[in-house]
Parts: structure tokens; C-alpha cells; sequence
């Protein structure tokens, strides 16, 4: 056990991220048009909300099963009922969370996720990584942050299996390109003719990334069909999506968004503060181990298991993860004494 290295928010303010965050999954399980209906796929289930519009049959991706989904699916009729006086509880509990000092994401980023959730992207896989992932700790682990380490980013990375947003047989509506063009984003050129993975706003400095795993030995862009974009491949990245949770972003009522295990997310930082090149990333550098040590203290008290199997998992993939991983702890001699004594 260590001693506490950071400061806590209330326990009310703990207490109402997670009623916020349960309110906006009964919201996404309430809005349920015909009839819910389980498929399996690749040894998986899935869940789809069927209904007709005249003659044809559609299918929405709700998401895939587990305990809590199907409790919810099951009550879905009795949520729907509840949605408006939900929405004014969640209005009141943002603004409980703004006065206990939740840092949240700026009105500008709230608002474009809000579009992105509204067009599906959370709900079809996508997952945001990165420093705005990062700061939406703050609720789930119900700890200050330090302004240093949360430092403003213009830069919204999403990440997605592409053998998932294949496999889902559904598609982002409206369409992510209407999307981008009511908030003036144009998509970046690429080496890859016709292909665009990144999309950047007119009218000021936030670009918009997406990512998938890379499983072969080039990093090269691949298609997300249900967002109905491409992607950048990255090793590691497998590792850091993997099993994501849902997170709440603290904008008007609550917006409904998916990120990494903080567990996965501080050992990833690891392997990627030593991947970037020397120079120029080296600030860069820099902020990953920041990150990486503030979730390392804060893990290693309160999810000391949880740490240590995201640990191993990522050591037990090959001489390369460790040789990555073990670089970079080498520079932070105290959180590699803690990951040691796991």
C-alpha cells in the first residue's frame, strides 16, 4: 500500500458522475423504436433493436451483451417512459459537478462529442483515447487532477477495431462527413489516394483522428464501415481498446461516451512515451509519462489488481512490449518500484 499522493474529489461529487453515468445508460437503453433481439457472432452476442419502416425490417446495434445491458433491455419501455424527468436529473447533477470543481471538457469539445454520440460513434465501437480519455478519469476514479497533466489539446483521437465496425452491420447516422461539415471540419489529404483518417476544423486548431489496432508489421490505414471512415493502424493500440468502459462527459445533460481501462490506458502511455521519436516528441514524451504516474499512484492504492493484470497481460505479449515498457520505468524509478511490488 502507498500513502495518498493526490487529493480526492467529495464523495457526493464521486456519487453523482455515477449517477450520471448510469442515467445516460438507461437513456441509450431506453430509445428502443421495435423489439430487441440477440445475435451471435463470432462466438459473440450482440444485441439489435428490430422494427419495421413499411415493408422493410431495420436493425440498430445497441451493444454487446452482458448482465447489466439485458436488465435494462428488459425495463427498456419503463425507461422510455422516464426520459424527460432522467434528462432534468442529469441537468442538475452537471451542475453539482461543475461546483465541486470537476474539470469536465470544454463547451467546444462537449459539443462536437455530443454530435458524434447523437451519430452513433460511441455506441458502434468507437472509443476515445488520448488526453481528453485521460481527463474523464476524473469521474470515474473520483480523483482531482492536476492542470499540468490535463493540459488543453485540440486533438480528438477516436480508435476502433476495424473487424468490429465490420462485423456490427450498421452504420454512424447522419453520416460522420454531414456531421464534420455543420461544425466545418474538412478531411486532411493522405499518402492513401481517396482515403482521409483525419479531419481538421476550419475555423480553428481541433483535429480529429481515427485510429484502429495494427496486427501485421506496416501500420497502414484501414476502413471503419460503421463510422464510414478510414483509420490509421498502430501497434499496441489492441491492447489499449480492448474492453472498453463508458464514460460521462459533463456537457449540458450529459453526453454518453466510451474510453480504455485507466489500468490500460497508464501502461499504454508507457510503451508510447517510448515510441516516440527523439527531439521533437520528446515534450511529448514527457506528458505520457505524466499521465502514466498519476494513474500508476492512484491505481496502485485504490485497483492494485486490477494494475497488476494489465501489467502482466502487456509484459506477456512479447520482448518488444517489455523492452518499451521497461524503458520507460527505468526514467521513473519510483512507479517502477510500486509495479514491482504488485
Amino acid at each position: 500500500m502507498v500513502s495518498e499522493m493526490f487529493e480526492r474529489h467529495s464523495s457526493t461529487a464521486h456519487a453523482a458522475y455515477h449517477d450520471l453515468l448510469r442515467s445516460l445508460q438507461d437513456d441509450a437503453a431506453s430509445d428502443i423504436r421495435g423489439t430487441p433481439t440477440r445475435v451471435e457472432r463470432n462466438g459473440k452476442t450482440y444485441w439489435y433493436d428490430t422494427y419495421r419502416i413499411g415493408s422493410d425490417v431495420k436493425k440498430r446495434y445497441i451493444g454487446e451483451d452482458s448482465t447489466e445491458l439485458r436488465g435494462r433491455l428488459e425495463r427498456h419501455k419503463t425507461l422510455k417512459a422516464q426520459q424527460e424527468e432522467r434528462r432534468r436529473s442529469r441537468t442538475r447533477l452537471v451542475r453539482l459537478l461543475r461546483a465541486e470543481g470537476f474539470l469536465g471538457l470544454d463547451a467546444a469539445t462537449g459539443s462536437l462529442l455530443s454530435a458524434m454520440a447523437a451519430s452513433g460513434v460511441f455506441r458502434l465501437g468507437g472509443t476515445i483515447v488520448g488526453t481528453h480519455a485521460f481527463r474523464l478519469y476524473e469521474g470515474e476514479l473520483g480523483i482531482r487532477f492536476n492542470m499540468d497533466m490535463t493540459a488543453h489539446t485540440d486533438d480528438i483521437d477516436i480508435a476502433s477495431f476495424s473487424r468490429l465496425s465490420l462485423a456490427l452491420e450498421d452504420a454512424a447516422s447522419p453520416p460522420l462527413e454531414d456531421v464534420f461539415r455543420d461544425f466545418d471540419f474538412t478531411a486532411q489529404p493522405s499518402l492513401k489516394a481517396g482515403h482521409s483518417w483525419r479531419w481538421k476544423q476550419t475555423r480553428g486548431d481541433t483535429l480529429i483522428e481515427f485510429l484502429t489496432p495494427s496486427f501485421g508489421d506496416e501500420e497502414s490505414l484501414r476502413e471503419l464501415p460503421a463510422l464510414g471512415v478510414d483509420a490509421q493502424g498502430l501497434h499496441h493500440l489492441n491492447y489499449l481498446i480492448a474492453e472498453p468502459i463508458k464514460a460521462a462527459v459533463t456537457y449540458r445533460s450529459g453526453v454518453l461516451v466510451q474510453i480504455p481501462q485507466p489500468e490500460r490506458y497508464a501502461i499504454h502511455k508507457l510503451i508510447v512515451a517510448d515510441r516516440r521519436r527523439p527531439g521533437d516528441d520528446a515534450l511529448k514524451s514527457e506528458k505520457d509519462r505524466r499521465q502514466a504516474a498519476f494513474l500508476i499512484d492512484v491505481l496502485a492504492h485504490d485497483r492494485p489488481d486490477e494494475l497488476r493484470d494489465a501489467y502482466e497481460d502487456a509484459l506477456s505479449r512479447g520482448p518488444k512490449w517489455r523492452s518499451r515498457i521497461e524503458a520507460s520505468l527505468q526514467r521513473m524509478p519510483r512507479r517502477l518500484e510500486l509495479m514491482q511490488r504488485l
